[in-house]
């Protein structure tokens, strides 16, 4: 998430989230009675003295809202704010009337809040602020998949197919010099500054994509080869992310951190320990005494939980040192952690 410090307000911070998991740090942030300013679109009816008002024009405004509503839909990656509008940009606009904001990764909105800034609220933001990320390339003579994992989130892009022989659906016959300027100009197109290129796959091929990197405008001091998965495509991504290659190759990252705790409460739980939590009730017991060192959490447990509560806990743990992990249930992590209740904490000492 790109965060800087507004010059409307000395309280205000202008964000732009990048990915899911800047969404749910927002929903932890925002917050009743907080002002929100952004870009949206709103239908403006013209009335007439003598007739009645006509079906109306979608037109672009920027709204100031004060927020009374958060909600988090995680199926479709959007944060709604609703709130009544305290100033426009459009004088049709009218002030006083409710409206819902939908932010996506991408949309850029100020935050002022209606107070000082709480230094767990703080912290999170700083924490969204590291855009960093991992771009994954599982590629043979045949295929390639590219994947780019911002945090936990995980967003694969389509297949590019070579052509070459033995492959089921084949397009145009080109060299593989040509197939592999064409996964570079992919990975090329969602290559953020700070990222780093992963390559795997079965053969030798990787390392003939790897080493042709700098000739596509790709340094390769950013890139590295990740052995141990011998599957290509969208599988390949798959594949890595549940392989012991994924931890070794991205160790510090947030993806391999949540895998390793994870497979520490599996751990635990084969040998009867109980320095662990599952599920909102004993998650919260755990965070009401102060016993969490970090919790992971799926964006599944807001369809059976108050959001507001699991926020609150949530916010209640990290001011108390824990660290705090959301994660997608659409990714093989995000169910293994919906399996769990939803939401898993490892806890610093035993609570029953």
């Amino acid at each position: 998430m790109i965060v800087k410090p507004s010059q409307a307000s000395a309280t205000a911070f202008f964000v732009i989230p990048e990915d899911a998991d800047d969404l749910f740090t927002l929903r932890r942030v925002v917050e009743q009675g907080d002002t929100v300013i952004a870009d949206t679109t709103r239908v403006v009816k013209q009335e007439t003295e003598y007739g009645r008002p006509d079906k109306g024009e979608r037109v672009k405004v920027r709204l100031t809202i004060r927020v009374d509503r958060v909600e988090l839909d995680s199926s479709v990656d959007r944060l709604r704010i609703a709130g009544a509008i305290i100033a426009t940009s459009n004088e049709l606009v009218s002030k006083g009337v409710h409206h819902a904001l939908s932010v996506q990764a991408g949309d850029p909105l100020t935050i002022d809040k209606n107070r000082r800034w709480q230094d767990v609220e703080l912290k999170l933001l700083r924490r969204s602020g590291d855009g960093s990320s991992f771009i994954l390339v599982a590629i043979d003579t045949q295929e390639a998949a590219v994947a780019k994992v911002s945090g936990t989130h995980v967003k694969v892009i389509p297949n590019i197919y070579s052509g070459q022989s033995g492959k089921r659906y084949q397009t145009k016959n080109v060299s593989l010099e040509t197939f592999f300027a064409d996964t570079a100009k992919l990975v090329a197109s969602v290559l953020g500054e700070s990222d780093k290129v992963i390559v795997f796959g079965p053969g030798e091929t990787r390392r003939r994509f790897y080493n042709s990197l700098d000739k596509h405008g790709i340094s390769k001091d950013r890139a590295q080869v990740a052995d141990g998965v011998d599957v290509a495509g969208e599988d390949g991504i798959f594949v890595f992310l549940r392989s012991p290659a994924m931890k070794e190759a991205m160790g510090a990252s947030k993806l391999a951190t949540v895998s390793a705790m994870l497979d520490r409460v599996m751990l635990m739980v084969n040998r009867g320990e109980n320095k662990f939590a599952m599920g909102p009730k004993e998650v919260e017991d755990a965070v009401r005494i102060k016993a969490v060192e970090s919790i992971i959490f799926s964006d599944s447990i807001f369809k059976n939980s108050d959001e507001g509560a699991i926020v609150k806990m949530l916010n209640a743990a990290e001011s108390h040192g824990a660290a705090t992990y959301a994660v997608d249930s659409s990714t093989d992590i995000g169910m293994r952690v919906s399996s769990l209740g939803g939401i898993v904490a490892l806890l610093r000492f035993a609570i029953r």
